[in-house]
């Protein structure tokens, strides 16, 4: 399982971060706005999640 975990960096602005459930981060990055952490995140996750679907797609159809 995958979450989206956003922290707030003082006056600076928002950290997001995809981790799983040990705290291993796959993708992060730093907003300026609380929305548009969030909205870089979520992304972020779905793009992770939809590769990994593909990907399991793709060595599926090749084993026919």
């Amino acid at each position: 399982m995958f979450e989206v975990i956003l922290t707030r960096r003082k006056r600076l602005g928002w950290r997001w971060q995809v981790c799983d459930q040990s705290g291993k981060v796959f993708a992060g990055g730093f907003e300026r706005t609380r929305p548009s952490a969030k909205y870089h995140g979520e992304r972020a996750l779905f793009f992770l999640l939809s590769q990994a679907y593909l990907r399991n797609r793709s060595a599926a159809s090749s084993e026919d």
